[in-house]
């Protein structure tokens, strides 16, 4: 199987290309790494090949925040420059000035 470069990087804000959510990318897989059981949760109509990068999200839509799981075919960049309200990219990231999100230092976790 042959891997594919990632299209998004940690910190970028992305949009699901389908679903109204959107969040920042905290961590990227080259190819499926999920349960065989969520996998066979999507609808066989639309579920994604698995051959892929597959980001996991810092995730929010109007009602709720949450982790997602998304194949890179279904995410577009989140031109909208509004910043997340999510409590773990709070927690864990930085908005820089561009609207991407970088990691805290390591000092400020101990403070």
């Amino acid at each position: 199987m042959k891997m594919r470069t990632a299209k998004f990087a940690i910190g970028d804000v992305v949009r699901h290309r389908v679903f109204p959510f959107r969040g920042v990318i905290f961590d990227v897989d080259p190819e499926f790494a999920n349960t065989e059981e969520w996998w066979n949760a999507i609808p066989a109509e639309i579920r994604p090949s698995k051959d892929q990068p597959f980001y996991h999200l810092f995730a929010e839509n109007d009602e709720m925040e949450y982790v997602a799981y998304v194949s890179e075919q279904n995410l577009v960049v989140d031109d909208s420059d509004k910043p997340l309200r999510h409590h773990q990219v709070h927690a864990l990231m930085d908005r820089g000035g561009s609207g991407h999100y970088h990691w805290k230092q390591q000092a400020d976790f101990f403070h």
